[in-house]
C-alpha cells in the first residue's frame, strides 16, 4: 500500500510499472518517497512561517496545506516530465528551470525553520533592539514636552527667588529698626524713637509686601507645579500608548533582520540543507540509469508517435490527390462543347436583360 502511495507520487505511468520488475518499482517508489517527504518539509516551514505572520494555528495549517501541496505538484510534474533517453544533456536542459525554482524555494523554506532554530538568539538581538527603540521613543516623546516643562520649572525658580530676596529685604529692615532701638546703629540712641519709628514702618510695609508676595506667587507656583504634573502624566500617557508597538516588534520582517546581523555561515548549512532537500527530486530522477519502464515508456511513446504521423501524412495525401482528381474533371467538363454552348446562350439572355434594365431606367430619367 505504502508503496503503491510512492509510486503514485512519483508520477509514473502505473499500468506500464505494474509490468516491470519488483526492483525498478522500488527505484520509482524511492523517487516518489523523496518528492512526497520534501513537500512535507515544505508544508512545515510554511506553516511555521505563516503562523510568525498570522499568529493564528489553524490559518497557518491552512495555508501551510496548500503550499505544501503545491510543492508536491510541481516536483511530480517536474519528475515525471524528465524522460529517461540516454542523453544527459538534455535530462539536464529539462531539470534546469526546478533547480532555478529549488534555489529560490530553499531560500523560502529554509528561512522560518533558521528563525526557529536560531530563536534564543534571536529573541536576545530583538530584546536589545526593543530597549535601544524604548530608548528613542522616550527620548522623542520627551522632545515634545521637555521645552515647556523646562519653561514652568524656570518660572517657578523665579517666583521663589522673588521671595527669597524679598524675605533678604525684609530681615534687613527688621536687623535695622532692632539696631536702632538697641541704639547699636544709626542715630545710636537707646530707645524708640522717631527714627525707630520710621524704620519699623518701613519693615511693616516691606513684611506686608512679602506676605502678599508669599500668597500670589505659592499660587502661581501651584498652578505651574499642576501644569508640570499634567505635563508629565501626558509625556508617560504617550510612553504607555507608543509601548505596544515597541514590545510587538518582533514579527516576521523584524526576527530575519535580527537573523541576519547574526553570524552567516549556520544559516548558510542550514540553507544548503534545505537546497540538497528541494532539489534530490529532481537529482534521484537524474542519476537514476535508464531501466526498464524507460525503454517502455519510450516504446509507448514512440509507437503512438508512429501512429500518429502515419494518420496525419494519409489524410495529406488523400486531400493531395482529390485535388487532382477535382482539378482533372473540372478541366475535361470545360473542354465539351455541349456545355460551351449552354453557357453561351444563358450569357447571352442575361446580357439583354442587363440592356434593357438599363434602357427603362434612363428612360425615367428624362
Amino acid at each position: 500500500m505504502l508503496k503503491q502511495f510512492f509510486i503514485l507520487c512519483s508520477g509514473a505511468d502505473t499500468n506500464i510499472l505494474n509490468s516491470c520488475s519488483n526492483g525498478e518499482q522500488n527505484k520509482y517508489a524511492g523517487v516518489g518517497a523523496t518528492v512526497f517527504f520534501t513537500a512535507v518539509m515544505a508544508f512545515i516551514a510554511a506553516s511555521y512561517a505563516l503562523y510568525t505572520v498570522f499568529d493564528n494555528l489553524y490559518t497557518s495549517i491552512f495555508f501551510g496545506l496548500i503550499w505544501g501541496l503545491l510543492i508536491f505538484n510541481l516536483d511530480r510534474f517536474i519528475v515525471s516530465t524528465i524522460k529517461k533517453r540516454g542523453h544527459i544533456i538534455d535530462e539536464l536542459i529539462q531539470a534546469l528551470p526546478r533547480i532555478l525554482l529549488a534555489v529560490i524555494i530553499a531560500v523560502v523554506i529554509s528561512k522560518p525553520l533558521e528563525l526557529k532554530i536560531f530563536e534564543k538568539e534571536i529573541n536576545q538581538v530583538l530584546l536589545e533592539q526593543k530597549n535601544e527603540l524604548t530608548l528613542a521613543n522616550k527620548n522623542q516623546i520627551g522632545e515634545q514636552f521637555t521645552p515647556e516643562i523646562s519653561a514652568l520649572e524656570n518660572d517657578i525658580i523665579a517666583f521663589q527667588n522673588q521671595i527669597i530676596n524679598k524675605e533678604a529685604e525684609v530681615n534687613a529692615l527688621y536687623n535695622t529698626y532692632i539696631s536702632e532701638a538697641e541704639g547699636t546703629a544709626g542715630s545710636k540712641l537707646l530707645g524708640k524713637g522717631p527714627v525707630y519709628k520710621e524704620k519699623r514702618e518701613k519693615h511693616d510695609a516691606a513684611l506686608a509686601d512679602l506676605n502678599q508676595l508669599k500668597e500670589t506667587n505659592t499660587s502661581k507656583i501651584q498652578e505651574a507645579e499642576s501644569q508640570i504634573a499634567l505635563l508629565k502624566n501626558n509625556y508617560e500617557s504617550q510612553i504607555a500608548a507608543t509601548q505596544p508597538i515597541i514590545n510587538n516588534f518582533d514579527g516576521l520582517m523584524s526576527r530575519i533582520n535580527a537573523l541576519n546581523s547574526l553570524p552567516w555561515l549556520p544559516s548558510f548549512f542550514i540553507f544548503l540543507l534545505f537546497l540538497a532537500i528541494e532539489t534530490s527530486p529532481i537529482f534521484a530522477k537524474l542519476l537514476a540509469s535508464q531501466g526498464e519502464y524507460d525503454y517502455m515508456l519510450e516504446d509507448a511513446e514512440t509507437t503512438t508517435k508512429t501512429w500518429v504521423n502515419q494518420k496525419v501524412n494519409e489524410r495529406k495525401m488523400l486531400l493531395e490527390t482529390d485535388m487532382n482528381l477535382n482539378n482533372r474533371i473540372y478541366t475535361d467538363i470545360a473542354e465539351e462543347d455541349e456545355l460551351y454552348n449552354y453557357k453561351r446562350k444563358k450569357a447571352r439572355e442575361l446580357m439583354q436583360l442587363q440592356a434593357d434594365a438599363f434602357f427603362q431606367h434612363q428612360k425615367k430619367g428624362l
